[in-house]
């Protein structure tokens, strides 16, 4: 649940790293006309006008990005640049620069970060872009808190449940958390890490809950300010956390119910 790359020190600009961080297809921008601000429907304010003067140059060659669903795109890359740290909490990102950095206009970026806005993840700033939310060690403890209350109920019930067959189905994704811990990349282990908790919560059919935890589980994944990993953990860790998702699945499979109450809160007791 905690990973950890680094970006690049010169732009403040995402960058793909070689332990698989997706980069996204490129079309050539549209124009600066699509650079006015999209309004979202009130959710939060649209920032407009970014000045770019004081950013560096962006280097070449660019990420492309595919016409189709490209703010989507946009949204992922973010994304996967929050959570391996290539976003620095405290730093303002302009929408333009950004834009610049994926090869597109600055509209689809800027609806990507209003969507990150509303998630928490960034805040506007009027008139500069859009600054990354600088959070602590308190903030982590309490979502793994929220997490803790909402999951370990459903697992501990479905444990009671659910057929050791089932349970054996997820066994690919418990082991793919593994080999992704193994790369050492933050961005990789947190999607896999993401992937077998929604399939392992899927199970109870409240689609509203699996949403809900989603949302959780990705904050947490979020860098720390003061932590010198974006998570303060290094790969031996994330290693460490994927292994209990294994030993739970096996706890699971063999009904071991007090195995896997133990586990389960040691799972998010690691999370803090």
């Amino acid at each position: 649940m905690k990973q950890g790359t680094q970006g690049s020190a010169a732009t403040g600009i995402p960058q793909a790293s070689e332990a698989g961080v997706p980069r996204v297809p490129r079309v050539p921008p549209q124009g600066r006309a699509a650079d006015v601000g999209v309004d979202m429907g009130g959710s939060a304010p649209t920032a407009r006008g970014e000045h770019t003067h004081s950013e560096q140059p962006i280097p070449q060659p660019r990420p492309v990005v595919q016409r189709a669903s490209v703010r989507g795109q946009i949204l992922d890359a973010l994304r996967t640049a929050l959570v391996a740290g290539e976003l620095i909490p405290g730093a303002v990102y302009s929408a333009p620069a950004l834009g610049e950095r994926f090869g597109v206009s600055a509209t689809p970026v800027r609806e990507a970060m209003q969507q990150l806005a509303l998630e928490g993840a960034v805040e506007v700033v009027p008139n500069r872009g859009f600054r990354v939310v600088e959070r602590g060690a308190r903030e982590l403890a309490q979502l793994a808190e929220v997490r803790a209350l909402i999951e370990v109920p459903v697992m501990l019930r479905l444990a009671r449940t659910v057929p050791a067959e089932r349970w054996a189905e997820l066994r690919p994704l418990a082991e793919a958390t593994v080999r992704a811990a193994s790369t050492g990349c933050r961005a990789t282990y947190a999607e896999s890490d993401r992937t077998f908790h929604r399939a392992v919560l899927s199970l109870c059919g409240n689609e509203q809950l699996v949403q809900i935890a989603d949302d959780l589980h990705r904050r947490a994944q979020w860098p720390l300010v003061s932590a010198v990993l974006p998570s303060g953990r290094g790969p031996a860790d994330l290693i460490a956390d994927a292994a209990e998702h294994t030993a739970l699945l096996d706890a699971l499979i063999a009904g071991d119910l007090d195995v896997v109450r133990s586990l389960v809160g040691e799972h998010f007791a690691g999370a803090c």
